[in-house]
């Protein structure tokens, strides 16, 4: 540890990196190259124990400046010590302790999969890889819930979960406060996080580095303040998420899967709210305008018809679901919708629902070599298709090739809009876009974000969705809790918000 902490005061104090660290390198060469900038390994036996465990630290990754991540250590059989295949808890709280020391700025990293530059290192620091903490800790399936470390993806997770019946990882997603097709049945991360264990690196809050329980397992709780709805969304501005227990759901015994067309991307949306307002409990409502159904055939040598079109599911007893199936069926055909098919088949229900999945990856189809700006938007569930509507009136007249996707039972919705990097004005096009959507869903009393996070690319918007004394408030209790600002700095609270 005294190896780490005398690297880390030599970053805190010097005004410009190393030039090794000024290149935005993940590599495991560049570690003999770190280490010769740090004194010589001790010879004792005392001192070796402490230059061994700094070596076989959890997944870490150092930056000097804005230029990100400078080395990576993993356990690769040169670097880490015999038999330590995965970060700790307690890894974790001594880097942050040492990190909030010598005020050395920390970024935890998951999956890499946020678009808002959630993690961004403006300020250089520490960057804390999760992504290695990846144990399942104890299922309880009587309780219906399951404890997990942060670097478990959801999908992995699934599949362990699957013999007993109920890309990112799910500390990240806990950050984020993330969601997806499924919200509008089984809510957001933040309906399905029971509690957390949560590092603090304020030795004043949290007495130097002590790991907090957000709450128990119970499934409610009226005891306290709610810490574990602070924690979820808090994009690694309060703590490191180092343990997580989720809420377990059961496995539908039945679904259905349909699909219909629509001539207005405004009729299939009315659809969706039809449907929402009906009481049917669906669990998926998918929207994809037709320029997104046109790259879906592109990419995958399909014949889909080329308009407005709405996915759905729903779940629960064969009977149940094919009843819900019906009902929604006539809604369709009460708002101009045609060509309503539906399928029971596991094979028919995987390569339909494979369209919905595959969207933003057929969409690169439509423009080889461009980028895309993916930007989301949510707003209460009546004013959908207005939104919807005037979006798309300035998505289609842009030069520029733009895609709607929308989880449209819970009035989310994303665009997909491709640019050529090299070019400044398709940028600043792709940019006027992203601010015109956010505007348009502010003005009907919605939000910047439905899922995706602030990061640093919504910051500029929060103040217009709060107000000053929200973000204030917000200010206050980042303070109390990171009186340093080391964590994750420059993200969600913008940078001209005072006390």
């Amino acid at each position: 540890m005294g190896l780490f902490s005398t690297f880390l005061s030599r970053l805190a104090a010097s005004s410009s990196p190393r030039p090794f660290l000024r290149r935005a390198l993940r590599s495991p060469l560049l570690l003999p190259r770190l280490l010769s900038a740090l004194p010589e390994p001790p010879s004792s036996a005392a001192e070796g124990f402490a230059f061994s465990w700094s070596r076989a630290l959890l997944p870490l990754a150092v930056a000097a400046s804005a230029g990100a991540l400078a080395v990576d250590l993993r356990p690769d059989p040169s670097l880490c010590d015999a038999g330590l295949d995965h970060g700790t808890q307690d890894d974790v709280q001594k880097i942050v302790t040492a990190c909030n020391k010598y005020k050395v700025p920390i970024v935890p990293y998951g999956g890499a999969t946020s678009i808002e530059g959630h993690t961004l290192a403006p300020q250089g620091g520490v960057c804390i890889d999760m992504s290695l903490m990846t144990k399942i800790k104890s299922l309880n399936v009587e309780d219906m819930d399951v404890v997990v470390e942060p670097g478990i993806g959801w999908i992995e997770l699934n599949e362990y979960l699957r013999p007993y019946g109920p890309g990112a990882t799910i500390g990240g997603m806990c950050a984020t406060r993330c969601s997806g097709s499924l919200a509008v049945r089984y809510g957001t991360m933040r309906d399905n996080v029971i509690n957390l264990l949560m590092l603090s690196e304020v030795q004043v809050v949290l007495a130097n580095g002590e790991v907090i329980k957000t709450g128990s397992r119970a499934r409610k709780s009226a005891a306290g303040y709610d810490l574990t709805r602070l924690i979820i969304g808090s994009e690694g501005t309060l703590g490191v998420i180092t343990e997580v227990t989720l809420r377990l759901q059961k496995l539908p015994s039945h679904s259905v899967v349909a699909m219909c067309n629509f001539q207005t991307i405004k009729d299939a949306a009315d659809v969706a709210i039809a449907t929402m307002l009906s009481g049917i409990q669906v669990s998926r409502v998918e929207l994809l305008d037709e320029v997104q159904i046109k790259a879906i055939n592109l990419a995958n040598g399909k014949n889909i018809p080329e308009v407005p079109t709405l996915m759905f599911e729903f779940i629960g007893t064969e009977a149940y679901a094919r009843e819900q199936t019906l009902l929604v069926q006539n809604i369709v055909s009460e708002h101009n919708g045609s060509d309503f098919v539906f399928v029971e088949d596991p094979d028919a229900k995987k390569e339909l629902w494979k369209i919905r999945k595959e969207a933003l990856w057929a969409g690169f189809a439509m423009a080889p070599g461009y980028e895309a700006m993916i930007t989301d938007v949510c707003v209460p569930l009546s004013r959908l298709a207005e939104c919807i509507s005037k979006s798309k009136q300035q998505l289609d007249a842009s030069p520029l090739t733009c895609m709607v996707i929308a989880h449209a039972g819970d009035g989310n919705f994303h665009t997909i809009i491709l640019f050529d990097p090299s070019k400044e004005e398709q940028q600043q096009e792709a940019e006027r876009l992203n601010h015109f959507m956010v505007h348009t869903a502010l003005s009907m009393e919605g939000t910047c974000t439905g899922e995706h996070g602030v990061g640093t690319g919504k910051m500029k918007y929060l103040e217009e969705e709060l107000g000053i004394g929200a973000l204030r408030t917000m200010k206050r209790i980042k303070t109390a809790l990171d009186p340093n600002s080391i964590m994750n700095p420059g993200k969600l609270i913008p940078p001209h918000v005072c006390l």
